[in-house]
């Protein structure tokens, strides 16, 4: 009876799942992104690839999987209903999946909050910019003056945040429109052919440092949630509004910025490998190796940990059903507008 006892005993530890701690030993993790080849977040992910493995235990090996597709909908889609939930695979979505399900967006079948959220690399605002020779010192003086703004087309995001302003806040941004891409909008600038354009600061930063060196720009207002370590001066644009109503609808549109680059798990995954991975992704954020080699690639990291950044997307998803209705509203008819 003894020996038919301990023969029991060690088929069930036999059987059973290995620890958290052993599970990743010899394993591969997937990390899927929603964009291609190229872009700021496929540099992350692949650098993530080269460091994050250190900090799980058993140090599994790292791979990209880009998805790109249907505005970042299909890899967001795939992580949520597709990929495996065994915690061998994680991904980089674009920050504006949550607003992208607020607003009812096409194709969507995913829900923001029922993801796991590992954290983000850290905000990545835009910034409203003018020509440091233009006649406008603040965004106080786009209330009273007629500034040009260059964009590429009626439903790109530069020309929808500007509109959106237009018409919430009563600036007097006139868009100038046709640019075929956003480098040929610099040039444009560069040329003096328009005055004032919207760019993500961290773009500004890798890909026209120069601007910055020579002050030959000037930035007005900033979009995200809080203000950048290095635009303390420059107010949000949440900061401009006057009622709660534009508070409102300017948090709205302002929360893929905030959000940075977020990582996530798909829900199910295992709560005990679910906080391997969350630890594995802060460690990875503070690391000095990991750090040089972002600073060398121009790629800002001020991290955000799964908590806030999971509140954050709660505070996106519940936002008050009249302010989500007027946004859509809003966004709809400056999609389809050039005034």
């Amino acid at each position: 009876m003894k020996a038919k006892t301990l023969l029991l005993l060690l088929a069930a530890l036999v059987s059973s799942p290995a620890p958290a701690e052993d599970f990743y030993k010899d394993k591969v993790v997937s990390i899927v992104t929603s964009t291609g080849a190229g872009g700021s977040y496929d540099s992350m992910a692949r650098l993530f690839s080269r460091h994050m493995g250190r900090f799980i235990p058993g140090r599994p090996g790292l791979v990209v999987r880009n998805m790109p597709g249907g505005g970042n909908v299909i890899a967001t889609n795939y992580m949520y209903s597709i990929a495996a939930k065994d915690g061998l695979t994680i991904a980089t979505v674009h920050n504006a999946m949550p607003l992208n399900q607020v607003l009812g967006g096409n194709g969507i079948a995913y829900e923001s909050d029922k993801f796991l959220w590992l954290g983000s690399t850290g905000p990545d605002n835009s910034v409203v910019l003018v020509r440091a020779d233009a006649p406008i010192k603040s965004i106080e003086d786009v209330l009273r003056n007629e500034v040009n703004l260059g964009s590429t087309g009626a439903g790109s995001g530069l020309t929808l945040l500007p509109l959106a302003m237009n018409r919430v806040l009563g600036t007097k941004f006139k868009i100038i429109m046709g640019y075929k891409s956003s480098e040929e909008l610099n040039l444009a600038l560069d040329r003096g052919e328009v005055q004032a354009r919207t760019f993500g600061y961290s773009s500004i930063v890798s890909q026209h440092p120069d601007w910055l060196k020579t002050n030959k720009v000037r930035f007005i207002a900033q979009i995200g949630s809080k203000r950048l370590h290095d635009l303390p001066d420059v107010p949000l644009i949440t900061e401009l509004a006057t009622t709660d109503e534009q508070r409102g609808i300017l948090k709205l549109i302002s929360s893929p910025p905030g959000l940075g680059q977020p990582y996530l798990a798909p829900p199910g995954t295992p709560p005990e490998r679910l906080a391997i991975l969350r630890s594995a992704f802060m460690e990875t954020m503070k690391d000095s190796t990991f750090l040089k080699e972002a600073a060398a690639l121009n790629l800002d990291v001020d991290p955000i940990n799964a908590q806030e950044i999971t509140q954050m997307i709660l505070d996106v998803i519940n936002t008050a059903a009249d302010i989500a209705a007027k946004t859509r509203f809003l966004l709809n008819e400056t999609a389809g507008s050039g005034k």
